[in-house]
């Protein structure tokens, strides 16, 4: 028996198949999702997002959201979420530069430092994913 995943954002749904496993970023760490799993709700946390079909596995860059899990589902309902092969490493550094700045300027700002914050952690779970991705894909990293 197949596992159904959709990875869903409020701008469209990033992936939505019949898979063998996924594995998630929570608060508590990486989970991994097989068909008849017990029933969970619970936050997914920056990271990456794996999924598993026979031999193929796919990537993905997740943000903050929420999962649920009923034994032959896994709905990932998240900010934001890229696939790996979509991310550019050169644009995400510089994004993770700026946001960096931006939590320098936003210290004694609360909630501009937690926006500060949230951005810095999706750019950070982001290039994880991308660099992952080019070292499975064996691409050398040419800095500029």
């Amino acid at each position: 028996m197949a596992l159904r995943v959709e990875i869903i954002t409020p701008e469209k749904t990033v992936f939505q198949g019949e898979v063998d496993s996924v594995s998630l970023p929570t608060p508590q760490g990486e989970i991994t999702v097989l068909p008849h799993h017990i029933p969970v709700i619970s936050i997914v946390v920056p990271g990456s997002i794996v999924i598993r079909k026979g031999n193929d596995e796919q990537l993905f860059a997740v943000s903050r959201g929420v999962i649920e899990i009923d034994g032959t589902s896994v709905r990932i309902l998240a900010d934001t979420a890229d696939r790996a092969a979509e991310l550019e490493e050169a644009a995400i550094e510089k994004a993770k530069a700026d946001a960096e700045k931006l939590l320098k300027e936003k210290q004694h700002d609360v909630e501009g430092f937690a926006e500060a914050t949230a951005i810095l952690e999706r750019e950070l779970a982001r290039l994880h994913v991308a660099k992952r991705h080019r070292s499975r894909r064996g691409t050398p990293h040419v800095d500029s």
